[in-house]
């Protein structure tokens, strides 16, 4: 009895220390970890987001491969995006999964939290993205045309300030369609005087103004023919009788 109570203490004892042996329980915590994010990054899974990117027809022959390098670069991308939402500075590039990754370069991707081990609402992650789209497009030489994240619609890009006050603009559109406005009135004055002028010359040297069938314009032309020639032939006359 002896003996067999020493053996099963003993086989209880290597069964313990083989459970609780250190690297073991690392390798054990490792497996459950990745079992855990296996599950949060799936295909159509809640807050998860699918990403398409054409590298080679944004870059033609300039496009690079896309590695493990470039995913991270992608998950850091994100992680800064996140930071920049409030309650969410602590986000780190660990908290960003990537699943489901083709050659073709398309992917799944979430954000978890792992005090709470679970994935960020996809509002959060759909404002992170919005606002820092042009950063996250710029690390990559692509656009949204060629960078898609298929659940966020593409933004418009920022309006841009004007070199000077709108209300200046304004002021100087009005105040050019016054000058505009001032001068019309001005020429239309001029030649409504020359009109006047024009009528009350016929008026004086034919007695009314229907010149009988003949053109105002060569009768104001004769008359001032007239005129002038009447008035040499006096100077001619004074000059003589002098």
């Amino acid at each position: 009895m002896a003996k067999a109570a020493l053996s099963g203490g003993q086989s209880f004892f290597h069964t313990f220390a083989w459970c609780f042996d250190p690297e073991r329980m690392l390798c054990l915590l490792f497996f459950l970890v990745t079992a855990v994010r296996a599950e949060l990054c799936q295909p159509d899974a809640e807050n998860a987001f699918k990403v398409r990117l054409s590298i080679r027809t944004a870059l033609g022959d300039k496009a690079y491969a896309w590695d493990t390098n470039e995913e991270y670069l992608f998950k850091a991308m994100v992680a800064f995006s996140m930071r920049k939402v409030p309650n969410r500075e602590t986000t780190e590039i660990s908290h960003v999964l990537l699943c489901n990754v083709t050659q073709r370069v398309s992917f799944w991707f979430v954000v978890t939290d792992p005090s709470k081990n679970h994935t960020l609402p996809a509002v959060e992650i759909q404002s992170a993205i919005r606002m820092n789209r042009n950063r996250i497009n710029n690390a990559f030489f692509l656009n949204d045309q060629t960078l898609e994240f298929l659940k966020i619609p593409s933004t418009l890009a920022p309006p841009t300030d004007p070199s000077m006050p709108i209300w200046i603009i304004i002021f100087s559109v009005i105040f050019c369609i016054v000058i505009v406005a001032v001068m019309l009135l001005i020429l239309s004055g001029i030649r409504q005087r020359r009109r006047d002028d024009f009528a009350g010359v016929t008026a004086r040297y034919t007695g009314n103004n229907d010149l009988g069938g003949i053109k105002r314009v060569n009768a104001v032309v004769c008359l001032e023919w007239c005129l002038a020639h009447g008035e040499r032939s006096e100077e001619q006359r004074t000059i003589r009788s002098g």
